[in-house]
């Protein structure tokens, strides 16, 4: 089992302060997670960064104390690829103008997007998080920022919400696409129910959001 026993010093990272080694330290990253997309936790050594990189091994030491410090840089690189598409969700335009079931369905397909996009970091990150604690708590601060950005626009359609607390009944239903999302990136399509492609699969996750936040499709 993996474990973060590191204190906080151990962890931290010295941020490069010329351009050139603000270059080297964003190859360095780009490096990491190539290699956690392809090979996994297993795969994730410094010799294999600094390989990939392109990069002396004293690179990563002036900025880092560890490979697990690295690790931890290297997993906050690839969730702000995630988040930089989650900005969507902050922008009004985007959802302007739609009518309640459609602006659900919309949602929900640009999450489902965002997981279809970055599926190759996400599947190691979730087969890690059950034997990483500080991945998986990491993991749960990010999976309740995305709850409230899906939360917050999909409340757009609130009015026409059937439960009597529609607040919780969005949260619940962020709860369910994120599970059915992390499940088929993390185990592949056909682990829990019959495979199916991309497309059918979106199709039934945003018709299970819109029948249940309005009781019919």
């Amino acid at each position: 089992m993996v474990t973060s026993t590191d204190t906080d010093s151990e962890l931290a990272i010295r941020p490069p302060r010329q351009e050139r080694t603000r270059q080297a330290w964003t190859r360095i990253l780009d490096a990491g997670v190539a290699i956690i997309e392809e090979g996994g936790y297993e795969a994730f050594t410094i010799a294999a960064v600094c390989e990939r990189a392109k990069v002396a091994p004293r690179a990563i030491y002036d900025r880092t104390a560890s490979k697990e410090a690295l690790f931890l840089a290297v997993y906050e690189h690839g969730l702000s690829r995630i988040r930089a598409d989650e900005e969507i969700f902050d922008r009004e335009e985007r959802w302007a103008g739609l009518d309640a079931r459609t602006l659900v369905v919309e949602a929900v397909t640009e999450f489902a997007g965002i997981f279809e996009r970055h599926a190759a970091f996400l599947k190691q990150i979730t087969l890690l998080s059950g034997a990483h604690s500080e991945v998986y708590r990491r993991g749960s601060a990010y999976a309740a920022q995305a709850a409230d950005r899906f939360t917050a626009v999909v409340l757009g359609a609130g009015h026409e919400i059937t439960h009597p607390d529609p607040e919780s009944a969005v949260r619940l239903c962020f709860s369910t696409v994120f599970a059915s999302l992390v499940l088929r990136v993390g185990y592949g399509p056909g682990f829990a129910a019959p495979a199916v492609g991309t497309d059918a699969f979106v199709r039934h996750l945003t018709q299970t959001a819109v029948r249940y936040l309005f009781g019919r499709e």
